[in-house]
């Protein structure tokens, strides 16, 4: 063997060591992302709220003592009326922020409609609110129709709804389910897909039972 066939060839090995090297860090800071805790994550399990992370379906219940103000919101709906928070004082409100190309938001929403008819048939001060936080009216229509949503949906696509509500629902958590007190201020949140819509009855009936007591 010539001894520049000789040094061609260390070369070579030298360069496909490198490249399985580089593979093995790369596979390693792979699973190390995959496995490790995402410190947003446990922050918003935990309910702290400090920072914006997407949902993860976890449920929280605040109680009448710990809840902050009520929250102000308005806006127009897919029908183009007008909807204000104050017109709703006195009811428990159901606050659920979505969009169309939402796969958990398809998910969730016959569920939602669900628990909202059953509301509906009891004659519980219950109102159920969309908001629509990117589609155009027609958008979110054509869902509406698709799914069978009843109630009525606020656009948002400047986020002035969103805003109002930045202390409890993180802007990329959608969807988002508030329920609201009485006096509209955030007495329960899940975050995330509903995953039974039992779940979303308990937390409704739990309310309720304060306003009626």
């Amino acid at each position: 063997m010539t001894s520049a066939h000789s040094s061609t060839l260390s070369r070579a090995r030298r360069t496909v060591t490198a490249v399985m090297a580089a593979g093995v860090v790369f596979v390693a800071a792979v699973s190390l992302a995959a496995c490790s805790s995402d410190p947003l994550a446990d922050q918003y399990r935990a309910g702290s709220g400090k920072n914006y992370i997407a949902g993860d379906g976890s449920v929280t219940e605040i109680a009448p003592e710990n809840r902050g103000e009520p929250i102000d919101f308005s806006g127009t709906t897919i029908d183009d009326e007008l909807l204000a928070s104050k017109d709703l004082v006195g009811q428990v409100v159901v606050v659920n922020f979505w969009y169309a190309g939402c796969a958990p938001c398809r998910q969730e929403a016959p569920d939602l409609e669900a628990v909202n008819q059953a509301q509906v048939a009891t004659g519980a001060p219950v109102t159920f609110v969309g908001i629509n936080v990117r589609d155009q009216a027609a958008t979110a229509a054509s869902f509406n129709s698709t799914f069978g949503i009843s109630y009525p949906t606020l656009t948002d696509q400047n986020g002035s709804i969103q805003l109002a509500f930045s202390s409890s629902v993180p802007p990329n958590a959608v969807p988002t389910t508030l329920i609201l007190d009485a006096q509209g201020r955030v007495a329960a949140r899940i975050l995330g897909a509903l995953a039974d819509r039992s779940i979303l009855t308990t937390l409704i009936d739990s309310v309720v039972a304060e306003t009626t007591s």
